[in-house]
């Protein structure tokens, strides 16, 4: 077998065709991508510390990039099994906790970022 040789260029560009596929195509990533947005915002608004961007920016690679392998295993899974199937059913399950566990905890780093500036702008 010979080893694939494609340039840097090209897998460049083909990572950017996947994050464009899954940004258009893909209800949770544009709903990450809004809620990002939003962060985002709120951190610009409320001038958050360079380590709470550090958390933030962590947290935000983490959850998409998990719901990116989601997205790619439920694909193929779908295409080697377009049936119902129990192995496939964990094994889709499987990674869809695992973007949830991640988001879960994102959202308690967000809670503590931004829940003590809130009340703060509330009093």
């Amino acid at each position: 077998m010979k080893p694939n040789k494609q340039n840097f260029s090209v897998s460049l560009f083909n990572a950017f065709e996947g994050l464009y596929y899954f940004f258009k195509n893909e209800r949770n990533g544009q709903i990450q991508l809004l809620i990002l947005l939003l962060t985002m915002s709120l951190g610009f608004y409320f001038c958050i510390t360079r380590s709470e961007w550090l958390s933030v920016i962590v947290c935000f690679a983490l959850v998409l990039s998990l719901e990116m392998i989601n997205t790619a295993i439920e694909k193929l899974s779908d295409m080697v099994e377009p049936n119902l199937n129990p192995h496939i059913k964990i094994i889709k399950d499987v990674t869809a906790g695992a973007v949830f566990w991640a988001s879960f905890i994102c959202v308690i780093v967000g809670a503590v970022i931004f829940i003590p500036k809130i009340k703060q702008l509330l009093t």
